[in-house]
């Protein structure tokens, strides 16, 4: 009884042909790559915040803010910044204040097209707990979606 053999030609066949294949691409192929890197922006002054931004802070005595203002409640009493965060999403449906974000987006509704983001700021020492009620909060006025601001934390 004879043992199998192996036929091996289509084997080299295809080999020769991959060999013959990469040693044409292969002066193809670039040489250098050249990347161009980006300066620094070079910010003079300080820079003016979108006017449609939203900032919910929190303060260390458990006070609520709305931008720069005060006078929104406290955390455990939350009711004038839910209320006043209603209203500004109110108007701007009201004025057809349409996000960049959303603006390609014809199909949408109008109630869901407005900017309707809010940031969220406390100190370093607030509880999770605390932090949690005041997204709750936001959240509860329509505000999507919601973010944490995480520079210039006392």
């Amino acid at each position: 009884m004879t043992s199998p053999k192996i036929n091996v030609t289509p084997l080299i066949d295809v080999l020769l042909v991959l060999l013959i294949i990469f040693m044409v691409v292969a002066p193809l192929r670039p040489t250098a790559f050249k990347a161009r890197i980006p300066n620094e922006p070079k910010i003079t002054g300080e820079v003016d915040p979108n006017p449609d931004t939203l900032v919910a802070t929190l303060e260390a005595d458990g006070s609520l803010r709305l931008n720069k203002e005060s006078g929104f409640g406290t955390i455990d009493d939350p009711g004038k910044l839910i209320d006043s965060l209603k209203d500004v999403f109110a108007k701007r449906v009201e004025n057809d204040d349409i996000s960049a974000a959303f603006a390609d987006e014809p199909g949408r509704p109008t109630p869901d097209r407005v900017e309707r983001t809010v940031f969220i700021r406390a100190p370093r020492s607030t509880g999770y707990g605390q932090v949690a009620k005041l997204v709750d909060a936001v959240k509860t006025a329509g505000a999507f979606p919601i973010s944490l601001q995480i520079d210039d934390l006392q």
